[in-house]
């Protein structure tokens, strides 16, 4: 065997150890062991793609966005206590149920929406904060639970109907518009996007976290009306391209302020 395949195939077997990183549906703190098999990944995926791309120095500066990027789907977390409002994201959706022009007529919430509400209701009983959701997961808080305090995050909809949909972004834009950044904010997201949840409510002011302890949904819905979201391989490509794209930016303006 080479050694760019017994790098690979060494990498993928670290990889394979670390697996519970991408099953894990509860928001903790990750133990030493998960340090260890990190530490040790760093060093062969640092190695590999010094030799792949013959430049140690570019590789030490792009293996740790790599490693973050496709190895890492914890997001920080904190005791629920430490929260002061929830915000929540939206996970897919379904078709109209009635049928109709899709850029005029809404999207039904979906149950990986309903499931996301569910979590927000068990984490309300631990502490009562203020929700601001994504109106899918927002329409079954209320017709559910019939929750007080939820501002319900809406798409925006044009003067002649069509409906533009928030982004995550979009929303932690709105949260932001509505309420500001004081305070802790607790996120509520699907196990496999709530990393990237949690960053883009940063990238947004906020001072956000993963409420420790809290099973985030994790079935993916196969019906669901975005394609990206009917199953994991699927979401998890389209997730890091996200992660990838944010940082793209990032890295051009931090190298290129006045470009």
């Amino acid at each position: 065997m080479d050694r760019r395949r017994f790098f690979a195939a060494a990498a993928a077997t670290t990889a394979a150890a670390s697996l519970p990183l991408l099953s894990a549906g509860v928001a903790q703190a990750r133990p030493a062991a998960d340090a260890a098999q990190e530490q040790k990944l760093t060093r062969l995926m640092l190695d590999a793609l010094s030799r792949a791309l013959d430049d140690p120095a570019t590789a030490a500066v792009v293996e740790p966005h790599i490693q973050d990027i496709g190895f890492n789907w914890h997001p920080p977390v904190t005791d629920v206590e430490n929260v002061d409002y929830i915000v929540a994201y939206a996970f897919g959706n379904r078709a109209p149920a009635a049928g109709g022009d899709p850029a005029k007529v809404l999207y039904e919430p979906g149950p990986v929406n309903e499931a996301l509400a569910d979590t927000i209701a068990a984490i309300r009983k631990q502490k009562d904060v203020p929700v601001f959701a994504q109106w899918e997961i927002a329409r079954f808080l209320e017709s559910k639970y019939g929750m007080d305090r939820v501002t319900s995050i809406e798409p925006v909809i044009a003067a002649d109907g069509t409906i533009t949909y928030l982004s995550t972004d979009g929303v932690a834009a709105q949260v932001v518009a509505l309420r500001g950044t004081s305070g802790a904010a607790g996120v509520v997201g699907f196990r496999d996007h709530v990393k990237r949840c949690v960053q883009t409510t940063r990238d947004r002011g906020m001072l956000a976290f993963a409420p420790a302890g809290v099973e985030m949904p994790g079935d993916y819905d196969a019906e669901s009306g975005q394609p990206w979201t009917r199953r994991r391989d699927l979401y998890l490509l389209h997730d890091m391209y996200a992660q990838f794209a944010v940082l793209r930016q990032k890295a051009i303006t931090a190298a290129y302020p006045n470009a």
